[in-house]
């Protein structure tokens, strides 16, 4: 456990930071819109929610069930909106711009598979 403190004490640190920015801007009334925006945008840089599902990672087995229930349906999400933005391309006759836009998808979420397993094959240490 002193070894995980160690490697993600940023993302310890940030996460009460963030939890409490979200509250305070929600109680002075900012847009909720906004405070999602600068949320997602937060999380991004400071890679926090990887660190999240780190977290729950650890939790012996539930935890890598918990990850794959939030993961997997985030693939189905980006190839169905794949889908419907191909018909709705077609439609209008974007055709060959249809082809090469589905073989950057498929390029990106097979890129993002095997840098997953790259990740768990291959220790960073």
């Amino acid at each position: 456990m002193n070894d995980f403190l160690k490697k993600n004490k940023k993302h310890l640190l940030v996460w009460p930071i963030l939890l409490c920015g979200i509250i305070i801007a929600l109680k002075l009334g900012v847009d909720e819109k906004a405070v999602v925006f600068f949320t997602l945008l937060l999380g991004l840089f400071t890679q926090v929610f990887s660190g999240l599902g780190a977290l729950i990672a650890l939790i012996p087995w539930i935890g890598p069930f918990i990850i794959k229930v939030f993961t997997i349906p985030f693939f189905w999400i980006l190839n169905a909106l794949g889908y419907f933005v191909s018909v709705l391309a077609i439609k209008k006759g974007y055709t060959k711009e249809v082809a090469s836009s589905r073989v950057l998808t498929i390029a990106l979420l097979t890129g993002i598979v095997i840098g997953y397993v790259l990740g768990h094959i291959i220790p960073l240490r």
